[in-house]
């Protein structure tokens, strides 16, 4: 997507201190009037959160998904978010999502016998949800 086409600009571009980059990349970056920050030193977490974010983007959604257009990939990644935060499991959270508590634990083989569960289809079922139903 271009910034300029709706208007936007790009002031910063944050990153590592990876010696792929080279310094060329800072003289074609400050031609654009764009600023490189540097993640902090000796801080691997810092952005370790983010990739393994894109990287969860990328398995579950891009790798499976067409993108058409500028609107389309908007609309994917508007889904794959709410999606992500609010219904997939995450195992740092002990399988709650980031906004969704994890719900009480069924004990009770009766409950267990008559659970009904439903598959809510995203994207055109790139992404299914699970939800009981009440």
């Amino acid at each position: 997507m271009d910034l300029e086409d709706v208007g936007a600009h790009a002031a910063y571009l944050i990153r590592d201190r990876d010696a792929k980059y080279p310094a060329l990349i800072d003289k074609i970056l400050a031609d654009a009037h764009i600023q490189s920050v540097f993640t902090g030193v000796r801080m691997p977490r810092m952005n370790s959160i983010m990739e393994r974010w894109v990287l969860s983007l990328r398995r579950e959604l891009l790798d499976r998904t067409l993108i058409w257009n500028a609107p389309h990939l908007r609309h994917a990644l508007s889904e794959y978010e709410q999606f992500y935060n609010e219904h997939r499991t995450h195992r740092s959270l002990q399988a709650a999502a980031p906004l969704r508590a994890l719900p009480e634990t069924i004990t009770d083989p009766k409950q267990i016998a008559r659970l009904d569960i439903r598959r809510h289809d995203r994207l055109g079922g790139v992404i299914h949800e699970y939800q009981h139903t009440a």
